[in-house]
């Protein structure tokens, strides 16, 4: 049992390191430095790369989209390399993915209100496995450029990244049941975060890439 503790320190540390690491708001940092308008005072109000895309910087947009999913892999990839030698179980780098994930949705230096966590998703898949990741981004942009709607992209690729973990699980890897849980989680989580632009696609008053806004 003593020996134990150590462990479950360490597991529980990292964890909490992932939570902190998803917290970090890029959309928010990344306007700042280039000194253009904070994100959450306009378009959705969301700090995430779509709605800085909304400022007409482009470059901006993209720093915001490369960061947040760099924190999303940089966390599970951390995880399981500060593991050891004998690694950490695959529950801790479920959670530790799930960890990352809420950190954006629920970042705890912007108030518990952060952005829908696309980017971060798919830095996490991409730790997961590339080309779990590969697939999952093509969905993305295959839908964004059929009917340019970022948020349709996102719950349809949501709707197909554990479709594809279980899929590439027969070619390319074994599945772990602990990362099937935390990708469903994280697919179900992130949908949720789009009711309402579900709600403004079902009307047709949903904005389109690159548009401002509807009010």
């Amino acid at each position: 049992m003593l020996h134990a503790t150590p462990a479950i320190a360490l597991n529980v540390g990292l964890i909490v390191l992932s939570y902190l690491i998803g917290s970090i708001p890029f959309a928010v940092v990344v306007s700042k430095l280039m000194g253009i308008q904070d994100p959450r005072t306009y378009g959705s109000g969301n700090p995430g790369a779509t709605n800085v895309l909304r400022s007409g910087n482009k470059s901006a947009a993209a720093l915001t989209l490369l960061g947040d999913a760099a924190k999303g892999w940089f966390a599970v990839w951390l995880v399981q390399r500060i593991g050891g030698p004998d690694g950490v179980t695959w529950n801790v780098v479920a959670l530790s993915a799930l960890a990352v994930f809420l950190g954006h949705l629920y970042p705890v230096f912007l108030k518990f209100r952060g952005g829908k966590g696309v980017a971060t998703a798919l830095g996490v898949l991409f730790a997961i496995s590339p080309w779990l990741a590969l697939a999952t981004a093509a969905t993305w942009v295959i839908i964004a450029v059929f009917f340019r709607y970022s948020s349709l992209a996102a719950v349809v690729a949501a709707i197909f990244a554990p479709l594809y973990y279980l899929f590439g699980s027969r070619l390319a890897w074994f599945a772990q049941p602990p990362l099937l849980a935390a990708i469903t989680v994280i697919s179900v989580l992130l949908i949720l975060r789009h009711h309402a632009n579900i709600g403004r696609l079902l009307k047709g008053t949903e904005s389109r890439i690159g548009q401002k806004k509807k009010d």
